[in-house]
C-alpha cells in the first residue's frame, strides 16, 4: 500500500503514459455529511496499487494525473467515487466509463454489483468479507487491502468486453454521454433550493404545509453542511414532517435560528415542492401512460435495451403532466424515440 509521497511519487512516474485507470475508493460516511475518503485504488496495464489517503501529506500530483485531459476513468457505479473524491480535488473527471451503465446498455440488470458483473465476465467469484469495514482504522488488515485492490483488478478487463459490445451495437456514444452527466457538478454540490427531495414522507402533508416542509428541508441540510453531520442528526425526517404540519413545535431558540436562516434566504419562499410527483395518476393519465410503456418497449426491444434506461413509469407521468425536461427528451434517447413520439402526439 503507498502510504508515503516518495511512493506516491514512484507510483505515477510508473503508470505516467498510462490513459486508462480503473479506480476505486473506500470511505466511511457514518457520522459526517461529507465522505472521508480512505483509499483510493487504482489499476492499470502496469499493475494495480492501493493509495493510502489518509497518510499522504501533498495529494496534488495524484490529482493532477486523474483529473488530467487525456485520462479516462473506468469505474463501476461512479457517483459516490467522483464525489469522494471531488470534496478533497475540488475536481471532476474529464471522461468517464462506468461500467454499471454500460452493462445496463447492453442489457444486464440495472444496478448489477461489480461482484456479480465480474462473475459473469471472467467467471471470478469476489470476496465480500470487507464490505462494511471502517477504511478509517490503521494498520488495515492484509486481507482488507487485498479486497480493496480485488476492486480495481478486474475492472480493465470488465471495461474491454463492456467496450468492445457497446461498440458492436453502436451504444460506445451514448455510454460516454451518460459519463457526461456524472460530471455535472451540480450533481455534488449542496442545493438549499432542492433540498426537499432529501425528505421521506411528503406524501403524509397537505399541499399547504409544502412550502414549510421545503424551508425545513433547506435549514436541516445548511445546518447539516455547516457541522458535517448527517442530515438524519439534525433532524429526523418523520421530525421534519411533525413540524411542517404542526405536529410538533421548535424549541424558542431553533425558532430563532430557522427565522434568521429564512431572513437570509429569502428565495426559500419560492421554492415549491413537485406536488404532481405525488399524485397518482388519473384514469386518463394511466392510459396514456400505458400507450407510452408500449410505445417504449417496442424501441427497447429494437436496440437490446432494458426498457427503464429509456424511461420508467414516474419519468412517463411526468412527461404527460408537461415536464418538457425528463431525460428521454434530449440526447440518444430522443434520437431514438424522436419519430415514434410524433407519431404518439
Amino acid at each position: 500500500m503507498i502510504q508515503t509521497d516518495q511512493q506516491l511519487s514512484d507510483f505515477l512516474t510508473v503508470i505516467k503514459s498510462q490513459t486508462h485507470l480503473a479506480i476505486d475508493t473506500e470511505f466511511k460516511r457514518v457520522d459526517t455529511f461529507y465522505p472521508i475518503l480512505c483509499l483510493v485504488q487504482i489499476a492499470t496495464e502496469c499493475g494495480a496499487e492501493c493509495i493510502d489517503i489518509l497518510a499522504i501529506e501533498n495529494l496534488e500530483p495524484l490529482f493532477n494525473k486523474l483529473y488530467d485531459d487525456s485520462s479516462i476513468w473506468i469505474v463501476h457505479s461512479a457517483r459516490q467515487d467522483i464525489e469522494a473524491l471531488y470534496y478533497l480535488s475540488n475536481r471532476l473527471p474529464n471522461q468517464l466509463f462506468d461500467t454499471q451503465i454500460a452493462a445496463h446498455f447492453l442489457n444486464h440488470p440495472a444496478q448489477i454489483s461489480y461482484q456479480k458483473l465480474t462473475e459473469i465476465l471472467q467467471s471470478v467469484i469476489l470476496d465480500k468479507a470487507y464490505t462494511r469495514l471502517d477504511w478509517t482504522i490503521r494498520p488495515l488488515p492484509a486481507e482488507a487491502i487485498e479486497y480493496a485492490l480485488d476492486d480495481v483488478r478486474y475492472l480493465l478487463k470488465n471495461y474491454a468486453q463492456l467496450n468492445e459490445q457497446l461498440i458492436a451495437e453502436k451504444k460506445l456514444a451514448w455510454l460516454m454521454a451518460e459519463g457526461i452527466d456524472l460530471s455535472d457538478i451540480n450533481l455534488y454540490l449542496p442545493n438549499l433550493d432542492q433540498a426537499w427531495k432529501k425528505i421521506k414522507g411528503l406524501s403524509k402533508l397537505s399541499t399547504s404545509k409544502h412550502q414549510k416542509a421545503a424551508q425545513l428541508g433547506a435549514w436541516r441540510e445548511s445546518q447539516a453542511v455547516a457541522s458535517n453531520k448527517p442530515r438524519k442528526w439534525i433532524m429526523k425526517d418523520e421530525q421534519l414532517i411533525n413540524y411542517a404540519s404542526n405536529k410538533e413545535k421548535l424549541s424558542s431558540q431553533a425558532k430563532n435560528t430557522f427565522n434568521e436562516f429564512l431572513s437570509q434566504h429569502p428565495q426559500l419562499t419560492e421554492v415549491r415542492i413537485e406536488v404532481s410527483s405525488h399524485q397518482p395518476p388519473s384514469k386518463s393519465e394511466k392510459q396514456q401512460k400505458n400507450e407510452l410503456q408500449k410505445l417504449i418497449q417496442k424501441i427497447a426491444v429494437q436496440y437490446n435495451l432494458d426498457e427503464t434506461l429509456v424511461a420508467n413509469g414516474k419519468t412517463l407521468l411526468k412527461f404527460i403532466r408537461g415536464d418538457q425536461s425528463v431525460k428521454f427528451l434530449t440526447g440518444w434517447r430522443y434520437h431514438i424515440l424522436k419519430e415514434e413520439l410524433k407519431n404518439v402526439k
